[in-house]
């Protein structure tokens, strides 16, 4: 099961046909940020699902930490980034999921990763869900 830094360098080598599939069937893209105080580019594997035309759904859950995970920090300091979805890739916008397309983009979300109702309830913050709208 790859993972990690394995898991992009095997993704961006093989335009997604190692790697997009994932654990339990959910699908992964390549979230590329840029780090809010270095400025270097990282990159991201995330499960993540369509949603809409032209939409992706990612959630900032870092397994119920109190802390999200710095992918979300640098988004908050700029939201423009690169998506990778196999072997395409795009520039996008990332914003959250207002309160009232949360509800539905949660489930949306945890009918391919139930674990993120239990990350939830560990942790006291709201675990963001994160559009990306292509560019």
């Amino acid at each position: 099961m790859l993972y990690g830094r394995e898991h992009v360098d095997r993704y961006e080598a093989t335009g997604g046909a190692e790697g997009y599939r994932w654990r339990n069937g959910t699908t992964i893209l390549l979230l590329h940020t840029k780090g809010r105080r270095s400025g270097k580019e990282y990159v991201h594997p995330l499960i993540f699902r369509d949603y809409g035309d032209d939409k992706y759904l990612v959630v900032a859950s870092k397994g119920g930490a109190p802390e999200p995970p710095d992918w979300y920090r640098n988004l908050e300091a700029d939201p423009e980034v690169t998506v990778q979805i196999k072997d395409e890739t795009f520039r996008a916008h990332a914003r959250l999921a207002t309160p009232d397309e949360k509800p539905q983009m949660w489930r949306h979300m945890t009918e391919v990763w139930p674990d993120y109702d239990d990350y939830q309830d560990k942790t006291d913050r709201e675990i963001p869900v994160v559009v990306l709208e292509a560019a």
